[in-house]
């Protein structure tokens, strides 16, 4: 019990694992919506589409958070924008600002002297550095993510079976469909000090990946992933406390590897209930 207990002795360990675990339980509720709209593409946006607010606030001394807030809220606006006044496609408005969020993020980099050490909390992020502000900052958001989601459940229940049939019961789709982006955007911004830009996706994702093949319900597979999440966050702070590696991409490492356990068991029960199940007699 010592090597799982041995790294938690520490309270900055023990700040990272609440604190991951709250990202866990935020990422669950937007993972799941993002799960089942096949909008993985938009968390991935906005995680890289926050890199420029976050490198200007750091070469400006301003709070870090507030530029990754202010530069992903600026991409949401720019995605709606242009699907409504350019005519263009939601994954061709996604893949514009991506593209020049990015860019324009790596330009302020270039330009920002002896910036190596913070390119890198930028891109990784740096749990073990959580304070007990940040643990309020994470509790607010999580209550804000639960929040919306069980505001506009119905409403993106509906957006989801059909956007048409959202129209017809009077649920706003629109509205629906910017809850959604918003608490997408809530969940990166508030997953960025924990797993940096390049990696917060992974537990956004991953989780519900896992979770989703053995829930029927919304609300389950919200449940399910942020346990899921959460014993990610746990292995990967051990792993990452042994191996010597570092916490945050270890931490999403495990995420993905869960998904993948979570496959392959699904698979082989399916086939092993295909194996017992009694053959149906054929009439003749």
């Amino acid at each position: 019990m010592s090597f799982l207990t041995d790294p938690f002795s520490f309270e900055f360990v023990q700040r990272a694992f609440w604190g991951g675990s709250l990202v866990a339980m935020l990422c669950s509720i937007a993972g799941t919506w993002v799960i089942v709209r096949g909008m993985a593409f938009l968390g991935e946006a906005l995680a890289h589409g926050m890199l420029p607010g976050v490198a200007l606030a750091t070469v400006l001394g301003l709070p870090v958070l507030l530029g990754a807030a202010a530069s992903a809220v600026v991409m949401s606006l720019g995605i709606g924008a242009l699907q409504r006044r350019g005519r263009l496609s939601y994954d061709t408005s996604i893949g514009l600002l991506f593209v020049g969020m990015l860019a324009l993020g790596v330009i302020v980099i270039s330009h920002a002297g002896s910036f190596a050490t913070d390119a890198t909390a930028i891109l990784f992020g740096d749990i073990l550095a959580i304070g007990v502000d940040d643990l309020v900052v994470l509790a607010v958001a999580v209550a804000l993510g639960l929040l919306t989601a069980v505001c506009a459940h119905r409403s993106l229940v509906a957006l989801a079976i059909d956007e048409r049939v959202a129209h017809v019961l009077g649920l706003r789709p629109r509205l629906a469909q910017t809850a959604l982006v918003g608490l997408v955007t809530l969940a990166v911004v508030a997953s960025y000090q924990a797993v940096g830009s390049l990696l917060v996706v992974g537990l956004l994702v991953a989780p519900a990946v896992a979770a989703r093949p053995w829930t029927h319900r919304i609300p389950t597979t919200m449940a399910l992933a942020a346990a899921i999440g959460v014993a990610a966050v746990f292995a990967g702070l051990v792993i990452s406390w042994h191996a010597a590696t570092a916490a945050g991409a270890t931490i999403a490492a495990a995420a993905i590897a869960a998904a993948g356990v979570s496959a392959v068991l699904r698979a082989v029960l399916t086939t092993l209930r295909r194996r017992v199940a009694p053959a149906v007699p054929v009439p003749l």
